[in-house]
């Protein structure tokens, strides 16, 4: 097991300056010390002394959260649960926006960790790519090893306690709810593709296609209104025979709506997620439920509540509930 001295001398700073750093001492050092001895302890994998951690823990009166864009509806809810458990534990709350870019991601924890923040929430999507998941992780257990606390929502390549909605199980039951309605021709309008949420709701919508013998035209856009507007306006204009689009997110599903209605379509077409406005949009959306402020309360309580030492992370799955509005409906056999 690294020491102290071990991590002082991978770094080239003294054993003293190695410990401020760890524990979040605050007496001032430069950016570039604290940035080659975290790396040291990441390396080292290196866990300090629990006193140690306790003190510095004690100091941590703020809590982080990525998200990818917290204007997005989706993140707006999240953050309203994440916001509401840490307003009443005392704590602070920074947002940070990583636009779902990896190298973002990466910047944010490390200030978060040099700020020594109680607790990062990583409320973002995981990726699928090993490079991208492998730095994560490897801040990421920086971080712990310095009495810094993680929670993640989804599906994640990091071992913390983790908040895991049921996107698989809810998209077999957006596709088993096109199928049961009698479509055949069915497009989904997935996000991007690198992401662990989008390869989870696609994988239940290829379950219950393979459940019900049919296939999928799947395209992939951006998680926003405008993305399920572009990709819904070129799926009507190559596919005439279409009569169903599912959207792996509602904002999608608002813009293929709009998109439809210029083109003078009538289609069936569901979300995911059920936003607030799934209930508002013409013709009411029919959705995917997911608690999503719920989602953002239970993270927060992990980050905050330890629990005993040496207990594995703690795992809460939420389910998904299939909401039937008017923008879907049986196909009429042809005549």
């Amino acid at each position: 097991m690294a020491t102290l001295a071990d991590v002082a001398r991978r770094a080239g700073v003294s054993t003293a300056t190695a410990s401020r750093i760890i524990n979040g001492s605050p007496k001032p050092v430069t950016e570039e010390l604290r940035t080659r001895v975290l790396a040291a302890v990441a390396e080292l994998r290196y866990v300090p002394n629990a006193h140690a951690q306790m003190l510095a823990r004690n100091n941590r009166n703020a809590v982080g959260v990525l998200v990818h864009d917290v204007s997005d509806p989706y993140f707006a809810e999240i953050t309203r649960g994440l916001q509401r458990v840490a307003t009443a534990h005392g704590r602070l709350v920074i947002i940070c926006n990583t636009f779902r870019e990896p190298a973002r991601e990466l910047e944010y924890i490390d200030l978060l960790h040099a700020h020594q923040v109680a607790a990062i929430v990583v409320a973002g999507s995981g990726y699928l790519s090993s490079d991208a998941e492998t730095e994560l992780h490897d801040r990421m257990l920086a971080f712990e090893a310095t009495g810094g606390r993680i929670a993640v929502i989804g599906r994640h390549h990091h071992s913390s306690d983790a908040v895991v909605p049921a996107n698989e199980e809810g998209g077999y039951l957006a596709g088993a709810h096109l199928f049961e309605l009698g479509h055949t021709a069915v497009a989904v309008i997935a996000g991007p593709a690198a992401l662990t949420t989008t390869a989870d709701r696609l994988a239940g919508l290829q379950r219950a296609a393979t459940a019900f013998g049919r296939t999928l035209h799947i395209v992939h856009s951006d998680f926003t209104r405008d993305g399920g507007a572009t990709a819904a306006a070129d799926l009507l204009a190559v596919d005439p025979g279409l009569t169903a689009i599912a959207a792996l997110n509602d904002s999608m599903a608002v813009g293929a709506l709009a998109a439809m209605r210029a083109a003078g379509r009538r289609l069936s077409i569901i979300g995911f997620d059920d936003m607030p406005i799934a209930r508002d949009v013409t013709p009411a959306l029919t959705s995917v439920r997911l608690p999503l402020t719920e989602l953002g309360e239970r993270a927060m309580e992990l980050a905050l509540n330890p629990p005993p030492p040496n207990a594995p992370p703690r795992t809460e799955h939420i389910p998904a509930e299939l909401v039937i509005r008017d923008s879907t409906w049986p196909l009429k056999p042809a005549t």
